[in-house]
């Protein structure tokens, strides 16, 4: 079920990405402090703590399919579970002498390469990296049969865990509450960011319970409760539209991802193209074909040898 069926899979890379994939983070007894924390403190851990500046950097930092999941009470529950674990692996890594030593600094200058290399190129291919309207019109005219679909609706939702929470819901929306704010307040999937808006989805993209409820309503018309697998909703239809091919107001955004990565491409090869022109560059061929080779691990190996063959100087007397 489209936003819902993948919420598992979201808690798990929401997971991994504030463990392994984000910069900053905290910082306390496994970390030496760079400057005055920011924000109030949402954890203590220990003799260290996390705070609401370190909590926004890991926001800020995830990948854009993962914020809106971040964005709900359980997805922030289970993000800040997970920099609490990494506080506490970063402290006790400082304890066992693993936070020191060459191969972490080897690495963490490797790293830094890294991190300049990739903000010289985000910021040169953001600043010459445009994709016109007219680029759009083009891809969406010879592309058309990519944009056909089916009979399709759109609707909002409230899912909550429990049957009260839900009719507790639909009285207040009965009595004039606004659906997307109590949507924002109370709804545990993902949507909730959004007002509970699913956007628009063809008829088997959801689970059947849903999915007939959905199909009995008339547009802006409201559910009963509805139950599913995934607990209970209250459903808005917020609109239909026949088979056909969608307009290109709405695949705009499909469109330029699919437009960019060949317009990143020239601008990365123009960018290499550039400094190269300013440089002084001499490869030297002959060593570039023996290193990492067998040959040049051979050639090591016969010299160690050779050199503890020689005989020894005399001793002058």
């Amino acid at each position: 079920m489209k936003n819902i069926t993948t919420a598992k899979l979201f808690v798990v890379a929401l997971c991994a990405a504030a463990l392994f994939g984000c910069q900053g983070g905290s910082n306390s007894g496994g970390s030496k402090s760079e400057g005055k924390k920011e924000g109030q403190v949402i954890a203590e851990v220990n003799s260290g703590s996390i705070t609401t500046g370190d909590f926004e950097r890991e926001l800020k930092n995830l990948p854009e399919y993962l914020k809106a999941m971040a964005d709900t009470p359980q997805g922030r529950k289970e993000m800040l579970d997970t920099m609490v674990i990494r506080e506490l692996i970063l402290q006790q890594a400082a304890k066992d002498g693993l936070d020191k030593g060459p191969e972490i600094e080897d690495k963490l200058q490797d790293l830094k390469k890294r991190l300049i290399v990739e903000a010289f190129l985000k910021k040169k291919v953001e600043a010459e990296v445009q994709v016109s309207d007219a680029d759009l019109q083009k891809f969406y005219e010879q592309n058309k049969d990519k944009f056909k679909s089916g009979e399709q609706m759109k609707a909002s939702h409230i899912l909550v865990k429990t049957e009260k929470e839900a009719k507790d819901i639909l009285a207040k929306i009965k009595a004039g509450g606004n659906f997307e704010e109590l949507a924002k307040k109370n709804s545990v999937d993902s949507s909730s960011a959004k007002g509970g808006d699913l956007g628009w989805f063809s008829k088997g993209s959801m689970v059947p319970a849903f999915e007939k409820a959905a199909l009995a309503l008339k547009e802006n018309q409201v559910s009963e409760v509805v139950k599913s697998d995934f607990g209970f909703h209250i459903i808005k239809l917020t609109g239909k539209r026949p088979a056909g091919v969608r307009p290109l107001e709405e695949v705009k955004d499909q469109i330029k991802g699919a437009l960019m990565p060949n317009k990143q491409q020239e601008v990365f090869q123009k960018i290499k193209e550039d400094l190269k022109k300013s440089a002084k560059i001499n490869i030297k061929e002959d060593v570039l074909s023996n290193v990492g080779s067998k040959k040049e691990e051979t050639k090591a190996a016969e010299k160690k040898p050779a050199e503890a063959a020689k005989p020894a100087a005399p001793e002058k007397k």
